[in-house]
């Protein structure tokens, strides 16, 4: 399955990075591609991954996910 968040917060690569490595933190995501340009995270995981899974992987990064 893939899932599009918006994201907030973001301002330089640094931060992808963070919202990244929480994205592919959450058990059953195979890939996180984040754009800073975009504001967005494309999630590539399992069907066990739920979006509120998701939106609390990047809230807990310090970022706002919706």
């Amino acid at each position: 399955m893939k899932t599009v968040l918006k994201v907030e917060g973001m301002t330089c690569e640094h931060c992808v990075k963070h919202v990244k490595e929480a994205l592919e933190g959450v058990a059953g995501v195979k890939s996180a591609k984040v754009s800073l340009k975009d504001k967005s995270a494309k999630v590539d995981h399992s069907d066990s991954v739920t979006p509120e899974k998701l939106k609390a992987a990047v809230t807990e990064a310090g970022f706002e996910a919706a």
